[in-house]
């Protein structure tokens, strides 16, 4: 190809395409598994959500709070997408 031809986006789409349907073009695919992140939460918020957790029956604090911290981020995301659409 001559260097002082630039592909049109059209031809790039092309290329990209045909490459993409080539099974010979591709590695071997690579799993990554995510780490899991620590937080350190004061002692004094530990024990109170220790006591939350027992009271919804939850013997496991640490799945309530990923439970809760859930919860908490769908409705965060609920109240921005709507402030988005405003």
């Amino acid at each position: 190809m001559n260097q002082n031809h630039r592909l049109s986006e059209a031809e790039i789409d092309n290329l990209v395409e045909v490459q993409a349907r080539d099974d010979s073009a591709w590695e071997e695919p690579i799993f990554v598994e995510k780490q899991p992140a620590s937080l350190s939460i004061p002692a004094e918020i530990a024990a109170k959500a220790a006591f939350v957790a027992g009271l919804h029956r939850e013997t496991d604090v640490e799945t309530w709070l990923l439970q809760v911290i859930r919860e908490r981020l769908e409705l965060e995301e609920a109240a921005y997408n709507k402030g988005k659409l405003s």
